[in-house]
Parts: structure tokens; sequence; C-alpha cells
């Protein structure tokens, strides 16, 4: 296990340095001109000139991106263009709290619902539970995350135009500004991790191990929750990694949606005005915890089957 946590930390220095140099260069080569967007219809070339030197803009594109990697790896991200020259780290380090917060208690909610939904359904395959509840799971893995969020986002509206109990539509900071966007942000996770469980659950169900468990007189709860379980959990450990790497970044469209300032909104923000020192840092951020992620995934495996930790 050493060997293999240590062969995968140095796969992650090359998937790292990797996504640097892609983020860079897609930068360096879309059209616009980042300077310009920041003076916005101002038209001085004097002023131009010292923001792109300011910026070194001005330096060969290999020469910024030494520059860039340097930074990096002393823990300075670079300035932002669109916040007069602010530090990047000084706006990811206040974004990721607010969307990890966001994003952990979204996930949560998922499991905490999605996979006894799942049980259940797979206990009482086929019957009308199953079908009711995998008919609402669908519906709510398969519409949009923004879809979800116009349709609560309207009925808050009605309630308060008909003067009834009503939840704020945007905004942070309070207690009921957390309610509609972590239902919107679970909705699709909840959905597929109850149809995942339930379809792992009815495989492992007819494995000769869970007949030689009935036959033994073991009781269903040690059936279900003991032998059954804990080898559907496989597939579905596989999906919480990457899961819970995504929402602690957050989602882009939640936040923008209901006006929550976590990373995702500042990263829409800098796409917008081209604010690349941002961009570059939340996809390097986003691909360090993907991958930390994957590896914490791989070694839950072993913990789950032992068929795994002995191959």
């Amino acid at each position: 296990m050493p060997q293999f946590i240590l062969r995968r930390l140095m796969q992650l220095v090359f998937v790292l340095f990797s996504i640097t140099f892609i983020t860079f260069i897609v930068g360096h080569l879309a059209p616009g001109d980042p300077v310009q967007a920041l003076m916005g219809n101002k038209r001085d070339p004097k002023l131009y000139e010292q923001l792109r030197h300011q910026y070194g803009l001005d330096r060969p594109w290999y020469e910024q991106y030494a520059g860039y990697v340097f930074g990096v790896l002393q823990g300075d991200f670079g300035k932002s263009y669109r916040y007069a020259g602010r530090p990047v780290w000084d706006l990811i380090k206040q974004g990721v709290p607010v969307s990890a917060s966001l994003g952990l208690a979204a996930l949560a909610l998922s499991v905490l619902l999605g996979i006894p939904i799942g049980v259940l359904a797979s206990v009482r395959a086929n019957g009308v539970f199953d079908r009711t509840a995998m008919a609402v799971m669908l519906t709510l893995f398969a519409v949009p995350s923004f879809v979800i969020a116009g349709v609560l986002q309207t009925l808050q509206v009605i309630l308060y135009q008909n003067s009834l109990p009503n939840l704020p539509t945007s905004g942070w900071g309070k207690p009921e500004n957390w309610v509609m966007p972590v239902l919107v942000l679970a909705a699709g996770t909840m959905g597929y991790l109850a149809r995942l469980t339930r379809s792992s659950m009815i495989s492992v169900l007819r494995q000769d191990y869970i007949r030689t468990a009935w036959a033994k007189g073991a009781n269903a709860r040690r059936v279900y929750m003991v032998h059954a379980l804990r080898n559907a959990l496989i597939p579905i450990v596989t999906v919480l990694g990457p899961s819970v790497a995504f929402v602690v970044i957050g989602s882009f469209v939640v936040e923008n949606v209901f006006r929550v300032p976590g990373i995702g909104f500042v990263a829409v923000q800098a796409i917008s005005t081209r604010d690349y020192p941002v961009i570059q840092s939340v996809a390097l951020l986003l691909a360090l915890i993907v991958a930390v992620m994957s590896l914490i995934t791989d070694v839950l495996y072993s913990l789950l089957d032992p068929r795994i930790r002995t191959q």
C-alpha cells in the first residue's frame, strides 16, 4: 500500500503540471484581450501598455508560463486582472470555505437520502415503492440544476406574493439561505446514488453467498446491511470520490443562480472578464482535489473488499 500511494503521488505531480500547461496555453490562445476587457471603453495606449507590463503580458508566452509555475511552487498564484491586482489566493481562500460548506451539506443530504432509498427500492424490487421512487430519482437526476433552481425560485415568489412563508431566492449568510442551494445541488447526486445503489444491491442479492446466508438462517437486517450493502458500496464509493471533489469546488450554476459567493461564482466572473490567473488557479485546485479523492477512493476499495487488497 505505501508503494502504491507513493506511485500515485508521483503521478499527481505530472497531472498537475499538465493541467497548468493546458490551462495556460488555452488562456494564451483564447480570443480577446484581458487588458482591454479590464479597461472597458477607455482608449488610452499609454495606460494599456502600462497594464500589460504590470501583469507581465508583454513577455513571451514561455516566460509567462515559467513565471506562473515558479510562482505556484512558492504558493503565489498570481494577481487578478479583474480585481485591480488583488492576489488570486485571496479570492480562492474566501470562496473555497463557502463552496465546501455548501457542497458537503448537499453531498451529506444526497447520501443520507439516496442510499437508503436505493436499498429500500432493491428490497422491494418491481413493487410500487420501487417504481415510484425510481421515477422520482430519475427525474431529479435528469432535470438540469438550473431548471430545478428556477422552479424553486418561482415557487418562492408565488408564496411571497400570497403572503405565505417563503425562502430567500438569493444571498448568503443566513441559515435560510442554505435551503434552496443545498436542495438543488443535492438533487442530481441523490437521484444518481439512489439508482446506482438499487442496481448494485439487486446484483449483489443474486450472488451465491447471499443465498448461503439465507440458508443459514441469517436475519434480514444482517443479510441486507452486512452481507449485501458492504459489497454493493464499491461502485457507490467510485462515484462518491469525484463527487466530494466537485462539491468542494462548488456548483458553478447553483452558486451563480443563488448569488452564493463561492469559488464557482468567482470562476464564472473570471471567465466573463478573461481573468486568466483566477481561471488557471481554479482549474488547478479542481484537478488537485479530484486526484486526491481518487487516491482516497482506491484506498477505500481495500477496506470494503479484501480481494482488492490481496491483488
